[in-house]
């Protein structure tokens, strides 16, 4: 009987942990696509000597807004955590890490944050990758 309630409450941990990051990481695509920062991001990605800025910059807000909403359905969780990953692997190198490791306090715009979102993406995704081939194995 314990053992059945410390799995439950780890599902609805493990479930509370992929809808928290589903929402911040919708809320990073939102916010730049209702406050018109798509133009501007694709520019900076552009003047970082990336082709197709805008394009990128349009790619990455969809893909926020649009990939977020499966991730919380928990659908394909650990493909679009691998491509999470791959877009915020990207902005730690090109935006945060040049001002360090701090957020706030003792720097600003550091990596910290994203370190954190890369641990999670990887840890959830991870979880996703091995059920789903647990239940491909089930069936063969």
């Amino acid at each position: 009987m314990f053992t059945d309630i410390v799995g439950r409450t780890e599902k609805r941990l493990w479930l509370v942990l992929r809808l928290t990051l589903a929402l911040l990481l919708a809320i990073h695509g939102w916010a730049r696509w209702l406050n018109g920062g798509v133009l501007p991001f694709g520019d900076w990605l552009s003047s970082q000597g990336l082709p197709a800025g805008f394009y990128l910059a349009a790619f990455v807000t969809g893909y926020e807004i649009i990939a977020t909403l499966l991730y919380a359905a928990g659908k394909w969780v650990w493909q679009l955590s691998v491509g999470f990953m791959l877009i915020y692997a990207t902005g730690l190198v090109l935006v945060h890490a040049p001002f360090g490791w701090f957020v706030v306090g003792a720097g600003r715009n550091g990596v910290e944050y994203s370190v954190l979102l890369l641990v999670l993406l990887c840890c959830i995704g991870y979880r996703d990758y091995v059920r789903a081939k647990d239940r491909h194995h089930e069936f063969n």
